[in-house]
């Protein structure tokens, strides 16, 4: 005879109605994200939105590049000149060195970081995409360093203008000046954000990038002078070693483009020269891209 089964205590769980009710309201999708990602790394190359500290490095080297525009002026309605005392494009060559310290400051803040604290893959578990990230890390890096070099440019402008010079040449020169700001811009930011983001150490990721850009000038300088660069007449053929460095790269073939021979500057040496020095240029801000898209295919 067998026994009765024994009795089962009943069920004790309970459901408890807190009251969640799903997400309702729109969903801006990819392209709100990567503009949201855009605005958040050009303001983070100003520190804006960070602490206090962050902001003084980038403030001080765009007034320390914007200061000299303003002497410029100053001395041109003093004197009553009929010219700047420096053109548009030279500008940015003589003074281009705090172009590269806001480079190598933040280039690192923006992709860096990330790195270190492990979020990028926060941002991939959203609609973004990984090419939506470099893009927009890209978009904003050229952005800062565009609004970096293209103020001092226009208070050169508006001082000339001020101080009563041609409005037609000094258009002219402005714009040739914007088209070096907008080269610049783009070339550095490819190479600094690729140099950038092969660490996540922000002193590592500085020291590179103002490692590569300062010594490819230096050597561009040493092989331009062994050249018969420092000679009367110069040598065409010297003017090759500006391919040596991304800056004189850049600035060689602004010079040539728009015949811009002040103080034996380097240049493109002739038609040759300058679809080489173009084509250089391409390859770089390709190139970088491209392999910054593969860096974080892996991530």
């Amino acid at each position: 005879m067998s026994l009765p089964p024994e009795p089962t205590a009943p069920d004790s769980g309970v459901i408890h109605n807190i009251g969640y009710r799903g997400y309702q309201g729109p969903r801006l999708g990819r392209g709100f994200a990567t503009r949201s990602l855009f605005v958040q790394g050009l303001r983070g190359a100003y520190g804006l939105g960070r602490s206090g500290k962050s902001k003084v490095l980038p403030m001080l080297v765009a007034a320390a590049l914007a200061l000299p525009a303003v002497v410029f002026v100053a001395v041109a309605i003093i004197t009553k000149s009929e010219e700047l005392g420096l053109g548009y494009p030279q500008y940015l060559e003589v003074f281009g060195i705090f172009a590269l310290i806001f480079l190598a400051s933040q280039a690192p803040v923006l992709m860096s970081r990330d790195l270190r604290h492990s979020t990028v893959p926060l941002y991939f578990s959203r609609p973004i995409t990984r090419a939506d990230y470099v893009r927009a890390k890209f978009a904003a890096m050229t952005a800062a360093m565009m609004l970096l070099m293209t103020v001092p440019l226009v208070l050169l402008y508006l001082g000339a203008l001020l101080a009563g010079l041609p409005f037609g040449s000094n258009s002219t020169h402005f714009c040739q000046g914007l088209f070096a700001a907008l080269l610049s811009s783009v070339l550095y930011s490819a190479l600094g954000l690729l140099i950038a983001a092969a660490t996540p150490r922000r002193g590592f990721g500085v020291a590179a990038i103002m490692g590569v850009m300062i010594v490819s000038r230096l050597l561009a300088g040493i092989i331009y002078s062994l050249g018969g660069g420092v000679t009367s007449p110069t040598p065409e053929s010297a003017n090759w070693a500006a391919m040596l460095s991304p800056g004189t790269a850049a600035e060689g073939l602004v010079n040539e483009l728009f015949s811009i021979r002040a103080g034996g500057s380097l240049h493109a040496p002739g038609t040759l020269g300058l679809v080489v020095f173009a084509i250089e240029i391409a390859v770089m801000i390709g190139g970088s891209y491209w392999l910054l898209l593969r860096r974080y295919r892996n991530i």
